[in-house]
């Protein structure tokens, strides 16, 4: 409790711990964003295999793999991380970057999304301030971070973030937090039938699918955070950027003409900016 008075009396002091835990929680979601594709695909793997009846040709499939079990290591030598060398940022510093058993470059992507958690905790919290809205968006923004990542190199948005994300948006407007619940359960609704209906024109239109379900369940979820009436700004922010992102992509040939550019980043981050800044963009947007 003293703790707690203690942060809520000294802004400068709140920030400094809040960075220090988003470079933690980065940490995390690097394990995120590495291993539970990796889990998903065992899974499916051994169900479809039941259903087949059939043995699994897995070459690990009966180890113990999870977020937390097997302890990190190199994926070149498979050299055990210690301690200090999984500190956040600094120990991809102390390292130069390369594996201290056999000298593998590190992907730079590691401190990377540490330091990008940090620095958006830190302005989550700056915008709400020591408060319960503060502590919700942290959440908020931790689940976003991954499935931008995930959806980035797998095409992939895990139900197991978005559906848990859905459902909290939806129980935190029953304490009115960021909406209403009315407002919570139309956005949730709005948001998950608009690219539903979306997809099924665009299917009609063209044969082919525009985008997954996994969009349509991300929309639901900002959808029940942010509330019904700011899903146009999401939906036009996300679809703008994407749109000039993916013809920015071809123009410089980093992407090839006709593969598919996850919709999930944009939609991520439009209902990220939306939830710390929707009231004053809405106000803009309807001037």
């Amino acid at each position: 409790m003293d703790l707690l008075l203690l942060l809520e009396s000294s802004p400068p002091l709140l920030y400094v711990t809040v960075a220090i835990l988003g470079l933690m929680i980065g940490s995390f979601l690097n394990v995120v964003i590495y291993r539970l594709p990796i889990i998903l695909d065992r899974n499916w793997s051994r169900q479809c295999h039941e259903f087949l009846a059939t043995e699994s040709t897995q070459p690990d499939g009966d180890q113990a793999f999870n977020l937390i079990i097997p302890a990190s290591r190199c994926v070149a030598c498979g050299h055990h991380i210690r301690a200090w060398e999984n500190i956040p940022v600094l120990s991809y510093l102390i390292l130069r970057g390369r594996c201290t058993a056999c000298g593998t470059r590190i992907s730079p992507r590691y401190p990377v999304i540490e330091l990008a958690t940090a620095i958006l905790s830190v302005v989550t919290v700056v915008h709400f301030g020591f408060t319960a809205a503060a502590a919700a968006a942290l959440g908020f923004t931790w689940a976003v971070i991954p499935l931008c990542v995930i959806d980035y190199d797998r095409q992939l948005l895990p139900d197991s973030i978005t559906l848990p994300l859905l459902w909290a948006g939806l129980t935190l407007s029953l304490a009115g937090i960021f909406t209403d619940s009315h407002s919570s359960i139309l956005g949730a609704l709005g948001g998950y039938l608009s690219l539903w209906g979306i997809y099924h024109l665009f299917r009609l239109a063209t044969g082919k699918e525009g985008m997954g379900y996994g969009d349509f369940k991300l929309l639901a979820a900002i959808g029940a955070w942010t509330g019904w009436q700011a899903l146009p700004v999401v939906v036009l922010f996300s679809s703008v950027v994407g749109a000039l992102t993916g013809i920015l992509l071809m123009l410089l040939k980093v992407h090839e003409r006709g593969k598919p550019v996850p919709f999930g980043p944009f939609l991520a981050s439009a209902g990220w900016i939306t939830l710390l800044w929707g009231e004053d963009i809405l106000r803009l947007y309807l001037q």
